[in-house]
């Protein structure tokens, strides 16, 4: 049995530019963050009693005889990618819904990669288990995902994350004072807007776009560098920060028109009335978390103002994707392949 733990993650700046249309031709950079909220994968094999093969358990569940029977599209692809022979349990737990903005998809390909290698008795370094990510989502299951999100999960932690037009990336944490970090954190609300949507079909909006917005992404690629001298700058408020997430949420609205909805208008024009400095729809848009930036004076009555969304305290985590058991003896392993 092997249980992996993978953290989501919120960015700040710069998303849009993690797509390779994008910085293969012009680089990119975002300043992004895991929190303490996981997705949670259990893999096993298979004991060979049972009319079935693999078994998969998420929001419902599969029991099939054939890797190209089973329907969930991320395992499906990760099992036949990695040419899986043996029988196969993989149970999925998340502590927050999925599509909604916070890089579950990613996290959940990221788990699970690092769970089936594991259970091979497989080490694998965080760029790697970053870069098999990227490349199962982008060119085995062919979605219209960026390359951020995979990154976070694996290696956890606040960062900069730059990608170099030859396609690679690379990964620099970010080094604030604790007092700072804290600060910064304080500042943070998280609220789920109720709305579940369709992160590839909103991405592909902005792909689409990406000529006719290259000011617009410049300008959100060197907001993180700006991002990154507030935080480290001694006489800088940490309510700058806060406008400076406002002016990129404005600025990733007009990326697509699939981005933000009248509902999620209200919910920040709502936080705005209230106190809130700043704040985005998390991921490609449309719906899912919104954070908010507001002092934590201010907190309060945003939280009465946006009563009918649910609030989620969250705290940054730097741990990435781990192995949180392992026990690689299993039943399915002493009576041999199916």
């Amino acid at each position: 049995m092997i249980i992996t733990r993978t953290p989501f993650r919120i960015s700040f700046f710069g998303g849009g530019t993690d797509y390779p249309a994008w910085f293969r031709e012009h680089g990119g950079q975002v300043l992004a963050t895991s929190i303490n909220k996981y997705c949670y994968i259990s893999c096993r094999y298979l004991p060979p009693f049972f009319d079935h093969k693999h078994r998969i358990v998420y929001s419902r569940i599969e029991n099939v005889k054939n890797i190209n029977e089973i329907e969930h599209p991320a395992i499906r692809g990760v099992l036949s990618w990695l040419n899986w022979e043996k029988g196969l349990e993989i149970h999925h737990d998340g502590d927050l819904p999925a599509r909604s903005g916070l890089g579950s998809s990613s996290s959940f390909t990221v788990g699970l990669i690092n769970s089936l290698l594991a259970l091979r008795g497989e080490r694998i370094s965080k760029k790697d288990l970053g870069q098999k990510a990227i490349f199962v989502e982008q060119d085995v299951l062919q979605e219209h995902v960026g390359s951020q999100d995979q990154i976070s999960a694996a290696y956890g932690g606040f960062n900069k994350i730059l990608f170099h037009q030859n396609g690679d990336f690379s990964v620099e944490p970010v080094i604030i004072s604790s007092q700072r970090q804290e600060e910064l954190q304080s500042h943070m609300m998280l609220f789920f807007t109720g709305i579940s949507r369709n992160a590839p079909e909103i991405a592909k909006s902005k792909i689409d776009n990406f000529k006719d917005r290259t000011i617009e992404l410049k300008t959100l690629n060197n907001m993180v560098d700006e991002g990154m001298s507030i935080l480290l700058s001694k006489n800088s408020p940490i309510s700058d920060f806060g406008r400076l997430l406002h002016e990129s949420w404005m600025l990733k609205r007009s990326l697509s028109d699939k981005v933000s909805n009248a509902f999620v208008d209200q919910v920040y024009d709502t936080a705005r009335k209230n106190g809130a400095l700043g704040g985005k729809i998390l991921g490609a848009g449309g719906g899912g978390f919104f954070l908010i930036f507001a002092s934590p004076e201010k907190q309060a009555g945003i939280r009465e103002s946006l009563k009918d969304l649910i609030y989620v305290p969250i705290r940054f985590e730097f741990g990435g994707s781990q192995v949180v058991l392992y026990q690689p003896d299993g039943l399915g392993e002493r009576t041999g392949d199916r």
